[in-house]
């Protein structure tokens, strides 16, 4: 299938994008990279009168440290190999560059974007999930005002946000990276490149464990844990799984899913001991 009929406009500003978003609303859609959005257009989920690319606004392709509130910031039009692709990117924030290589392949993180992933919301997609599992947030503005949500409250549901038509998603903050926290992430999928049937992140102190997981529910789900060993981490691991509230689908069975939070939870809690 090809788009249905749609206006184009160039935003060569982030004003000129928040002008159009104030317009045109839910009948306006943004365009940064276009590795999720062209396939909604496609098959027609998604028929918007107007089309605001952001691709080419320089104020928003910016990715930068902020030491004071220690976050790594990525704005709106700044793309995952801009990111993935930073010398520095193990030390600012380990579990984000752990998690880059299985996001599809290398031509796709070269043009998709950070921030159009978050706004997408896909339950499957390893950025939410990184987000989540480190308690980052997300930047929106509109032309009358600011905000800023964390990831928890960020994410509603299946490729649903909190995201108001008007409002762009501005940047996402992820924390850099703490002393004392160490780091895993793993996930199952079909092939390497596909979206992730279970994927799971951990952040683990000497007192703690938070725990994500991605692919079950309809959003990234986090757990916070005192340092559990043995079977007391089974068994919460056991009860989370459970929680999640597994769905049979054509890829996989419920009961298997549920077996992957297990399994693949128990792994990178290890991992990141």
């Amino acid at each position: 299938m090809k788009p249905a009929p749609f206006d184009y406009l160039r935003a060569m500003t982030a004003q000129d994008a928040l002008d159009a978003l104030a317009q045109y609303g839910e009948d306006a859609r943004v365009l940064a990279g276009g590795q999720s959005l062209m396939a909604v257009l496609n098959m027609r989920l998604a028929q918007p009168k107007v089309l605001v690319d952001i691709s080419r606004t320089a104020e928003l392709d910016a990715v930068r440290v902020d030491q004071q509130a220690r976050h790594l910031v990525v704005n709106a039009a700044a793309t995952q190999g801009s990111v993935e692709w930073r010398s520095t990117l193990t030390d600012e924030a380990p579990l984000l560059a752990m998690a880059f290589p299985h996001i599809s392949h290398f031509q796709i993180r070269n043009r998709g974007t950070v921030c159009g992933s978050i706004a997408h919301a896909d339950p499957s997609a390893e950025l939410p999930l990184v987000l989540a599992a480190l308690g980052g947030d997300v930047m929106l503005r509109s032309r009358k005002r600011r905000r800023t949500l964390a990831a928890q409250d960020f994410f509603q549901g299946m490729l649903m946000t909190a995201r108001e038509p008007d409002e762009l998603v501005e940047a996402v903050r992820f924390p850099l990276r703490k002393e004392g926290e160490r780091y895993a992430f793993a996930e199952f999928s079909a092939r390497h490149g596909d979206f992730a049937i279970v994927a799971c992140a951990a952040v683990v102190t000497d007192e703690s464990i938070r725990i994500a997981v991605g692919g079950v529910a309809d959003r990234p789900v986090t757990e916070q844990w005192p340092r559990l060993r043995g079977d007391d981490l089974r068994g919460a691991l056991n009860d989370l799984s459970w929680k999640l509230n597994a769905q049979d689908d054509a890829h996989i069975s419920a009961k298997y899913r549920r077996n992957l939070v297990r399994q693949l939870g128990w792994r990178v809690i290890e991992e990141a001991k």
